[in-house]
């Protein structure tokens, strides 16, 4: 008899069920019906799906179960629910069979952000794999493979760019000279004035 729950721990179990939730939740208060239909469909799949010992945290809820149950609040809850259970090894996984309209969309909409946030990871890694292959290429590139031809690459571009910079401050010079002169052409004959 063991090696039959070892071996049915292994294997994967889907099953279907329609769980009645009207009865369990009747004796209970208005503000606890909701919860109460949750933990009876956990018991429930425990007793069916054969969880050992019954242990309700080896049970999970899909998401989409759990929105369908609370989708008209804490108070009123569905009377019966279609279900699929997926057994893989201990654990127990509840989906719901029959989607609503709002959620079938919903599902679809979380799916589609889904792919594209993975096709994103995966275009940024691809990115990141050609950027290391540029980065190793130049020292594969050398001519000579003694390094000469880098250095003499490297003294250019810093010649170059010393130049640059040497005519961009005669430019910011010459700017600046220009606008001084300018105010103080302007205050001469204005000083002028006020001395005449």
């Amino acid at each position: 008899m063991a090696e039959k729950k070892a071996k049915m721990g292994n294997t994967s179990v889907e099953r279907e069920y329609t769980i009645p939730l009207r009865e369990k939740s009747r004796s209970v208060p208005r503000y606890k019906k909701t919860p109460k239909a949750v933990k009876t469909i956990k018991e429930f799949i425990a007793r069916h799906m054969g969880v050992k010992d019954r242990d309700l945290n080896k049970v999970k809820v899909s998401k989409d179960l759990n929105q369908f149950l609370w989708a008209k609040g804490i108070r009123k809850h569905p009377h019966k629910i279609k279900v699929k259970a997926i057994r893989n090894g201990e654990n127990v996984m509840v989906e719901l069979v029959d989607y609503p309209n709002n959620l079938k969309f919903k599902k679809l909409r979380e799916e589609k952000i889904g792919k594209e946030a993975l096709e994103a990871i995966d275009k940024k890694k691809s990115m990141m794999q050609k950027m290391k292959e540029n980065l190793q290429k130049p020292a594969e590139e050398d001519k000579n493979k003694d390094g000469v031809d880098d250095k003499e690459e490297i003294a250019e571009k810093q010649k170059a760019g010393a130049e640059a910079t040497q005519e961009f401050q005669k430019k910011e010079a010459k700017k600046a000279k220009h606008q001084t002169e300018k105010p103080a052409k302007a205050v001469k004959p204005f000083r002028q004035a006020l001395q005449k």
